[in-house]
């Protein structure tokens, strides 16, 4: 069934500081009209300009993701986002009145829980997927980054990290599809190491750090106290303690799970490889990931999809088909030269795919423009239906004693000739549950992957023959 876009029931409002910055800020996550994606809006700032949530506008990705458009910054966009993508909210425009997302608990749960507690507004227009054809490898060899994605049927992502480091080791983490994050990702804080607290400081960064918004790591085992009290000082921070192991976390914080670390790269995924702009369905395998490599294999996922759009729809038509026209002719009473489907390639619970071979041998030819052979608009509909009616009598017992009867048919449209030599695919999906026979369907019809013709169709089945 095809899925529908989603916005959140009303506004959000948040109220929190700045990781880096330290800047406190109000953040109100609004509802947004559908095709509108992820937008930021800086409500301070003179013309309240807009800045979208797009690979495009990153200008940095040092201890977060910023966005610049419009003369304008937002900073540490990636747990928002992340929080939305996951709650699969695919609108939203997302105003602050400062320059940076709040960092909350260092995690998207706070954004998370708001948005379940809201609760989710279906709109009038299909979830457009970014459906990965290939795989696609990626690596920075200097910076041992690895990114790999490969064509799956659900958005899983599996995440290796390793800081040559004795308190993470080497960490995994995984999830399966997206309806894991909200319950096993969501949660897990960000985390810096010890070691890294006192150049992020004299760079004018974590200003608004906090031992409850993030997981301070202690990787040496000497380390003295005189040490922790000048770098409280620096950070501005009451005394710092290491528990007695002195390898572990600061002040005794514990880990929500042994690989929170790694659960939390994987989240900072999510959350740039929202600036795609497509929701995922891909199999993405990361190595030794950071904001940096995220995005820039968000870029490289960003011009895949338009080399597909160019490549067009792609079908395997080399195996053997689920129903041939002996298979047909037994579920549609259709017959030459009326028998508009020569095999059907896929039937899915909310889909089907079948196929016509158009040959100068179509007696419709004799009569349709001779000498300039053009296959007529209405059989490319009826073809298209012929499709459909097969996907609704395979949903029933005997389909040989049912009839499809069409009732309606809107939003037709005509992108391209068709001609003799062209094989035409129709490939039909299911927009709504199939209630007392009625089946409605949205159907396009491809040519080398070319969007040949559209339109949305409704029909009844109806038991009206006996054996």
């Amino acid at each position: 069934m095809t899925e529908q876009q989603r916005t959140i029931k009303d506004s959000l409002v948040f109220e929190g500081v700045g990781l880096h910055t330290g800047e406190k800020v109000r953040l109100e996550i609004c509802p947004a009209p559908a095709n509108h994606g992820y937008k930021f809006q800086r409500t301070d700032l003179d013309n309240q300009p807009i800045i979208k949530a797009d690979v495009d506008y990153v200008v940095a990705t040092d201890r977060g993701t910023t966005l610049e458009q419009n003369g304008a910054r937002v900073y540490t966009t990636e747990h928002v986002l992340a929080a939305l993508y996951g709650c699969q909210v695919d609108n939203a425009l997302i105003k602050l009145d400062g320059p940076e997302i709040p960092i909350m608990d260092g995690s998207s749960l706070p954004f998370v829980k708001a948005i379940e507690a809201i609760g989710y507004q279906d709109q009038d227009a299909a979830r457009d997927y970014f459906e990965l054809t290939e795989n696609i490898p990626w690596e920075d060899l200097e910076k041992g980054i690895e990114f790999l994605a490969i064509p799956d049927v659900n958005y899983r992502l599996t995440v290796m990290v390793d800081y040559n480091s004795p308190v993470l080791g080497t960490q995994h983490a995984s999830m399966y599809n997206i309806g894991e994050f909200n319950k096993e990702i969501a949660h897990c804080r960000t985390f810096v190491f010890l070691r890294e607290l006192e150049y992020l400081a004299k760079n004018n960064l974590i200003k608004g750090g906090d031992l409850d918004n993030a997981i301070v790591l202690v990787d040496r085992a000497d380390i003295s106290q005189t040490e922790l009290d000048e770098l409280a000082e620096l950070l501005g921070k009451d005394k710092l303690q290491v528990s007695p192991d002195s390898i572990g976390v600061l002040n005794s914080s514990k880990l929500q799970c042994e690989n929170e670390p790694a659960r939390h790269k994987l989240l900072d995924i999510v959350g740039d490889l929202a600036l795609v702009g497509k929701p995922i369905k891909a199999h993405i395998l990361a190595a030794r990931p950071g904001h940096s490599g995220n995005v820039r294999f968000a870029k490289v996922l960003k011009e895949q999809i338009k080399k597909q759009q160019q490549a067009g729809r792609v079908f395997d038509l080399s195996k053997d088909p689920l129903y041939n026209t002996q298979d047909i002719e037994r579920m549609l009473p259709h017959r030459y030269p009326f028998l508009m489907v020569d095999k059907i390639m896929e039937i899915h619970p909310s889909s089907i795919v079948g196929v016509k071979n158009i040959t100068m041998n179509e007696p419709i030819f004799t009569g349709h423009f001779p000498g300039n052979p053009v296959f007529p608009g209405v059989l490319q509909i009826e073809a298209m239906a012929q499709v459909g009616g097969i996907y609704a009598l395979s949903q029933v017992e005997d389909p040989h004693l049912y009839s499809t009867y069409f009732m309606k048919i809107d939003n037709v449209r005509f992108k391209q000739k068709v001609v003799p030599g062209d094989t035409v695919v129709f490939e039909l999906v299911l927009t709504s549950p199939i209630r007392r026979g009625l089946v409605e369907m949205s159907g396009t019809a491809y040519v080398n992957g070319k969007v040949v013709s559209e339109a949305s169709m409704l029909a009844q089945i109806i038991k009206d023959k006996a054996e």
